[in-house]
């Protein structure tokens, strides 16, 4: 498969959905926020005066995911585009959303949409790429029996409450001192994972697996995305700046609590437990006090843990693609994908 075509594809049905809906709706250009175009500065389309440029839209891994799916079962990959669209617009809806709830100033290198034209305004922008993906999933429509179509519109919004309930479930955790890993993983699972194992799930429906290979596919769509996240926490703390564009231990700055930090919670004496949650009382994490966490982290060998769950994950999925997908390119690029991401540094 040629990544950087299905992804164009993608990309143009993006495209295609937003300018159809700009040009039926009400919005005067002149006197009120051009939605679509703030829409497009997130997606990497325009610049900060909403001016046609190429910015960095991100990695696309989810609707490749499911077009790399539809093939690996068996499918023609143009028939999963719309829904890979869809995948995409909804991703980012999220990502609107918990900029605001995050505070982000910044995602990509560039300012978010909050943080130029408001919250209220981020919000409208973050509904308006909800609605744009539901249309987006209609597009399938004249590619998919009538059956297949519901099943496909039940479980993208049935995979969008997961994903709100683990968003939920995040905040949350802000405001508790101690968190399990049990209940770090149940957020995850709906946070990050259930997107990507619908994106999995949705190609290979798209391809017309029977039910027990849908399955499949789910699974190891989960057990990707639950790696993805952990990688991402293990960045969050020990990716370099030049490669990651964060300062590093950014996470303990921002007092996350990650998967290393919940492992360090979990390990600690009460001494070091009691320790950790007087620097997180502080108004500011100062810089004496990342360095304290960052040793506890070493001393209680948080690091190992975190790339062994990464590796446990990443042999999953693994196991899981060999007995979803059939034999073939399609196959051996998701196998690729998945070493990719298990070791990726950005």
């Amino acid at each position: 498969m040629d990544e950087q075509h299905w992804l164009g594809q993608v990309e143009e049905q993006m495209r295609v959905v937003i300018s159809r809906a700009e040009q039926s709706g009400i919005l005067d250009r002149q006197t009120a926020l051009p939605l679509y175009r703030v829409l497009g500065y997130h997606l990497g389309w325009a610049d900060e005066q909403l001016r046609p440029a190429r910015a960095d839209g991100g990695k696309r891994i989810r609707p490749l995911l499911c077009l790399l799916c539809c093939e690996a079962a068996g499918g023609d990959p143009s028939a999963a585009v719309p829904v890979g669209a869809a995948i995409e617009l909804l991703h980012n809806f999220t990502l609107l959303h918990d900029d605001i709830q995050d505070r982000s100033r910044t995602r990509r290198h560039r300012p978010t949409v909050w943080a130029l034209w408001g919250e209220g305004q981020a919000i409208n922008a973050g509904d308006a790429m909800f609605a744009l993906s539901q249309l987006a999933l209609l597009e399938a429509a004249d590619r998919l029996p009538s059956h297949s179509l519901a099943v496909l519109a039940r479980m993208f919004n049935e995979t969008t409450l997961r994903i709100v309930e683990g968003q939920v479930l995040d905040l949350g955790f802000e405001q508790r001192p101690v968190v399990g890993v049990s209940e770090y993983l149940t957020m995850i699972r709906g946070k990050t994972a259930a997107l990507t194992a619908f994106a999995a799930w949705s190609g290979a429906l798209v391809a017309g697996a029977e039910p027990e290979r849908l399955e499949r596919f789910r699974r190891f769509g989960e057990a990707l995305g639950l790696g993805f996240q952990i990688q991402d926490d293990y960045l969050g703390i020990w990716g370099r700046r030049e490669e990651t564009g964060k300062e590093p231990a950014d996470d303990i700055r921002r007092r996350k609590k990650s998967l290393p930090i919940v492992l360090l919670l979990q390990a600690a004496s009460p001494a070091d437990r009691q320790l950790l949650q007087a620097l997180w009382s502080q108004p500011d994490v100062s810089e004496d006090a990342v360095a304290q966490v960052l040793e506890l982290l070493e001393r209680y060998e948080v690091r190992a843990r975190v790339r062994s769950e990464v590796a446990r994950l990443h042999r999953e999925a693994a196991l899981l693609l060999e007995t979803a997908a059939l034999p073939g390119q399609a196959r051996d690029t998701l196998a690729v994908l998945l070493d990719r991401l298990a070791t990726r540094s950005v």
